[in-house]
């Protein structure tokens, strides 16, 4: 049996990445005409890696800074939130490792400025590293949880 890819390995395989395709099918029922940036996880990994300490961003602004970056009309919803994930456990990854300088994950938020609870040790890991920085994260209904003022701490 072959070994399983560690995180790193998935960050580093590009899988002919990144490409800009026609939008087709459900996509451009949503969108319109246009095309579609099908980002590498390395792109997506260096975008959520440069967001300064202080700051924070979404899946949805990592998607629009991809599709200009090609000159595309919108960026792939479905694999820039894979390449996240795989981002953030790579990130983990090298922190298990002893790695200081990793990227910081639980700057990146999902839309409305919520907490992704898929990422590791869930909301709770995300919300102290959050909250470290000096943000205020608070409840948003029953399961979700927000960065308060997240809008005014977005980069640019």
């Amino acid at each position: 049996m072959a070994k399983k890819k560690s995180w790193k390995e998935k960050l580093l395989d590009t899988k002919d990445l990144p490409k800009v395709v026609p939008l087709s099918g459900k996509l451009a029922e949503k969108w319109g005409e246009g095309t579609l940036a099908i980002p590498s996880p390395l792109e997506v990994n260096e975008i959520m890696r440069s967001v300064p300490r202080g700051k924070l961003i979404t899946i949805n602004q990592i998607r629009e800074k991809i599709a200009v970056k090609h000159g595309a009309t919108v960026g792939c919803p479905i694999t820039t939130g894979i390449f996240a994930w795989v981002a953030v456990h790579a990130a983990e990854e090298e922190r298990a490792e002893g790695k200081k300088r990793i990227t910081p994950w639980w700057r990146t938020l999902k839309e409305g400025g919520v907490l992704n609870p898929k990422y590791p040790g869930g909301i709770q890991r995300q919300m102290e590293l959050l909250e470290a920085e000096g943000h205020t994260v608070v409840p948003k209904g029953k399961k979700n949880f927000r960065v308060v003022d997240f809008d005014k701490k977005l980069v640019k």
